[in-house]
């Protein structure tokens, strides 16, 4: 199903509101979070109903898709940093059940395989956002000769560096890798929700829709999912 909206803070709204209908559907439901531009303004508005007394986390658990390589919980462009910034330390979430990689890891094999294994125990993923990005990635599979099932850590893509290069000094600064979530651990989410915004993102979303299914774009494998709905503005349909 795909939602077109005026805008990206209609975009934020319709997101918000089919995270708030789960989370209060079953209130101990597990989310797994996305990070990025896109979902910032879906995380504003969950907080404002939290605010308003419309919505109660204490019983939520999350796991988060991804984490750069190399960076710390502490630092600013951390993705853990990110989520405590832009959502949990403004809802009553308890952070003990909130889950992100780790990205200091000694030991990458073994982070990875407790990640998947983390998300079992918790019984799978209620509601998976996800961001789109230019290149077509999801988390950080990038554009590859095959999807990647498991969590992994994922080399990034020129593309991808320079597209992070606003959040940090210099493009130099950005992390070469991250751990990322695989394909089959996305896939096995029993809903995903997909925000896309901008003109930037057309031709991805455009390929990731109506396009084959290809690890080279790895979107596109949402076409199998039997609940994925994408929501998207004006702009970033303006090619389908």
């Amino acid at each position: 199903m795909i939602y077109k909206t005026e805008n990206y803070s209609e975009m934020s709204r319709k997101a918000a509101g089919m995270i708030a209908a789960q989370v209060i559907m079953k209130p101990d439901c597990v989310l797994g979070l996305a990070t990025g531009s896109s979902p910032v303004g879906t995380y504003r508005q969950l907080i404002d109903w939290y605010e308003k007394g419309d919505l109660d986390f204490s019983k939520v658990s999350s796991i988060n898709l991804d984490e750069y390589k190399g960076l710390a919980p502490e630092h600013e462009q951390s993705y853990r940093c990110f989520m405590n910034t832009n959502f949990f330390d403004h809802i009553n979430i308890e952070k003990t059940r909130t889950y992100v990689p780790d990205g200091l890891t000694t030991d990458v094999e073994k982070c990875c395989k407790e990640y998947d294994r983390l998300a079992a125990e918790m019984g799978g993923i209620d509601l998976q956002l996800l961001g789109l990005g230019r290149n077509g990635h999801i988390g950080f599979n990038e554009p590859s000769d095959i999807f990647v099932g498991e969590t992994h850590c994922a080399d990034l893509t020129p593309s991808t560096i320079a597209a992070n290069q606003r959040f940090f000094e210099s493009e130099a600064d950005v992390p070469r890798q991250a751990i990322t979530m695989g394909i089959r651990t996305i896939m096995l989410a029993r809903k995903i929700v997909v925000v896309v915004s901008g003109a930037d993102k057309a031709d991805a979303l455009r390929a990731a829709v109506r396009g084959p299914i290809t690890p080279q774009l790895p979107a596109s494998i949402l076409q199998l999912h039997p609940d994925v709905t994408i929501i998207a503005d004006e702009a970033a349909l303006s090619k389908m």
